[in-house]
């Protein structure tokens, strides 16, 4: 689920690259797929699935041995990712891969992760095979920066406290691991990238790749907040997480580890090799 989303693209990416069969669910089934177009790609099966929808999903389910769920956050989050796993269940799925969140506990000072957790609890109680994947922040969030970065800014609230980020298409890789080697099956997996940084130095790399002064601006939470939601027009509920996942970098410090490593037997992309393939992005 999610073929058109940045992990789950990734994913597609990655199992068509093993050869692997795989069917694309997407909720928006006649429009082009990102990546899977084009004279040189193998022919993806493509169906419509759509978690308001229940009986989409009993049709896309059918024949399928293995789920990868990865839904955007929401409100509904927990509701309309319970109703996937039981739907799963009901059609034979054996396996789910499950995208969760860091700090994926029932008091966890994240709304979101506190609505992951409960997912996870519902996956382990139904007894299906399950694979739990927790990355940290994307780097292809990053680019939503793009708009204050022309200005010379990047907003946020976390001090000085180093960040993980790791490329979603190493997490789309660890996926397809789960999904393809019985090794990987059944763990739960904290997955960064190699290095933790923090936001004056990302500020401070964006300044070296552009030759323009790029700054960190730190905000208190509720600064950052109301700047989302009048500024960048978040609704209430997504800057609220911003701003969570944001101080929990404080409240917990971020450090990298070698989980992406260990199972794809190399490194992780960095940083450096994300900004500088996106460096036009942040130039316009």
């Amino acid at each position: 689920m999610g073929a058109t989303g940045a992990t789950g693209n990734a994913l597609l990416h990655s199992l068509l690259a093993l050869g692997a069969p795989v069917r694309a669910l997407t909720r928006t089934p006649h429009s082009p797929i990102p990546g899977t177009t084009g004279a040189h790609q193998p022919p993806v099966e493509v169906r419509y699935a759509d978690a308001t929808d229940p009986g989409s999903l009993h049709t896309a389910f059918k024949g399928a041995d293995q789920l990868f769920l990865a839904m955007a956050n929401s409100p509904a989050q927990v509701e309309l990712e319970t109703r996937v796993i039981d739907i799963a269940a009901e059609a034979g799925i054996g396996h789910i891969v499950k995208i969760s969140a860091p700090a994926a506990e029932p008091d966890s000072p994240v709304a979101i992760s506190r609505g992951h957790h409960a997912v996870e609890e519902h996956l382990r109680a139904c007894g299906l095979t399950h694979t739990i994947l927790r990355p940290y922040a994307f780097m292809q969030n990053l680019l939503r920066l793009a708009p204050t970065v022309a200005r010379g800014v990047i907003l946020g609230t976390t001090g000085d406290a180093p960040c993980n980020h790791v490329d979603c298409r190493d997490i789309g890789d660890v996926a397809a691991a789960a999904l393809t080697r019985p090794d990987i099956a059944g763990g739960t997996y904290s997955l960064t990238g190699p290095e933790a940084v923090s936001y004056p130095a990302i500020a401070s790399r964006m300044s070296n790749l552009s030759g323009k002064q790029v700054r960190y601006v730190d905000l208190t939470p509720d600064e950052l907040r109301d700047n989302l939601i009048h500024h960048a027009h978040m609704p209430t509920w997504l800057a609220d997480h911003v701003t969570e996942i944001q101080q929990l970098a404080i409240t917990r410090p971020e450090t990298p580890n070698g989980t992406v490593a260990d199972i794809l037997g190399r490194p992780p992309r960095t940083l450096d090799a994300f900004l500088r393939e996106h460096q036009a992005h942040f130039s316009r």
